[in-house]
């Protein structure tokens, strides 16, 4: 029973997402998903608004989070920063 409590914890060790970038559209929002997974890193969204119901960015109801396990944050956040210079 030992071994099937490590195992559930470890597994759920990746389920821990931090949030690495925010963007204000899908299209971004994509383009950085696709740049992240280019470079080994799953990555999924989370937004207040479904973006193809309400394609709208009012006070921060466009808004989407990137995020991304744990593990990759620095890593994540190193690539993202080389992108902008």
């Amino acid at each position: 029973m030992d071994k099937d409590k490590r195992k559930k914890k470890s597994s759920g060790d990746d389920l821990s997402l931090r949030e690495v970038h925010k963007v204000w559209g899908p299209a971004e929002a994509e383009v950085i998903k696709t740049f992240l997974e280019s470079n080994g890193i799953q990555c999924i969204f989370r937004g207040k608004v479904a973006q193809s119901l309400y394609p709208i960015s009012s006070d921060g109801m466009g808004e989407i989070k990137i995020l991304v396990s744990e593990k990759d944050y620095d890593l994540a956040k190193k690539l993202l920063r080389s992108r902008k210079t």
